[in-house]
């Protein structure tokens, strides 16, 4: 199955218990929000990438989650390694988006008989 699909397919990680942890998955759900302009490329050809850098965001947000790994216990654990895994497969999905939105990569698709 491919990233795009995976994630489509996945559902959204939860919360947890813990402060940050709730903190942590509201940003997800915000730069999860910015990863969706995936979709209208998938579905309608427009490359038309989010007013952010997403992916400064999301490795901004990975290291959050990977030091709340370390202080959290029990179920938040497993909480903290689904978002920060959920997190990471948006930044692959987006990563393919703009390599593939690229004009590189239109100019090698355009050279191919």
């Amino acid at each position: 199955m491919d990233t795009y699909t995976l994630w489509r397919n996945l559902p959204f990680p939860r919360s947890g218990s813990s402060k940050e942890l709730i903190l942590t998955h509201s940003d997800l759900a915000e730069i999860d929000e910015y990863v969706t302009t995936v979709i209208r490329y998938v579905e309608r050809g427009i490359f038309k990438p989010a007013p952010v850098d997403v992916l400064s965001l999301l490795e901004g947000l990975m290291r959050r989650i990977d030091r709340l790994g370390d202080s959290v216990s029990g179920g938040d654990q497993v909480v903290a390694r689904s978002q920060h895994a959920y997190a990471a497969l948006l930044d692959l999905v987006y990563r393919q988006f703009l390599h593939a939105g690229s004009p590189m990569a239109s100019d090698r698709i355009d050279e191919q008989p």
